[in-house]
């Protein structure tokens, strides 16, 4: 696979279709993606910013989402969780709002740097609850990515353990925002088909 660059960032983004000052924000944030996960992998040894770019393709093909906004948090979702240092960076770039979206989208102890202790998943789990629609979206699709990630692995064991915080906590969440937005509704529904897909396959 070739190296991701910035015009196969702007490329998946949909950017082209886009005015000309959603055009420039995107070549802003698409470097700063760049930037950002530079040298950060995936647990499977993967570039770690194909799975943003994947999320980014997921919102726009399967729940036809167009809006620019929407797509840039989707593609530096995941920028304060592997490089917590890079708020100064995003913030000089992309403002203190969108900035401040980011952290929202963002647990506690990944922002603060620090080993994850007792009382830190029941806090982000809260946090998520309050996220507003776009942001709950992105996190939601996040999820049905490392989902369907989740199909290829070996380990059963981390399969049931993320089956289970699916059906614990992310399921009854999309549940209860699908009347939100049509949006919401449709990955709710992906998300419930993705879960009996893969129930049926680590439960035969």
């Amino acid at each position: 696979m070739n190296p991701i660059d910035l015009d196969h960032v702007l490329t998946v983004l949909g950017a082209a279709a886009w005015g000309t000052d959603e055009q420039s924000r995107a070549r802003v944030a698409s470097a700063l993606a760049l930037t950002v996960y530079d040298g950060h992998t995936r647990d499977q040894g993967t570039p770690y910013l194909e799975h943003p770019l994947a999320v980014v393709a997921l919102l726009r093909t399967e729940i036809r989402v167009s809006h620019p906004e929407t797509l840039l948090l989707a593609l530096l979702h995941d920028a304060l969780e592997v490089a917590p240092e890079s708020e100064a960076l995003l913030v000089q770039h992309l403002g203190t709002l969108f900035t401040g979206r980011l952290r929202a989208m963002t647990a506690d102890h990944r922002l603060e740097q620090r080993p994850k202790a007792v009382g830190d998943e029941t806090r982000w789990r809260f946090k998520q609850t309050a996220l507003p629609p776009e942001e709950l979206l992105v996190r939601l699709t996040d999820r049905l990515h490392n989902l369907r990630d989740l199909a290829a692995s070996p380990n059963l064991d981390r399969r049931r353990r993320f089956l289970k915080s699916l059906e614990d906590f992310y399921l009854p969440l999309a549940d209860a925002a699908r009347g939100l937005s049509p949006h919401l509704a449709a990955m709710q529904a992906l998300l419930h088909a993705e879960y009996v897909q893969q129930q049926q396959e680590v439960h035969p």
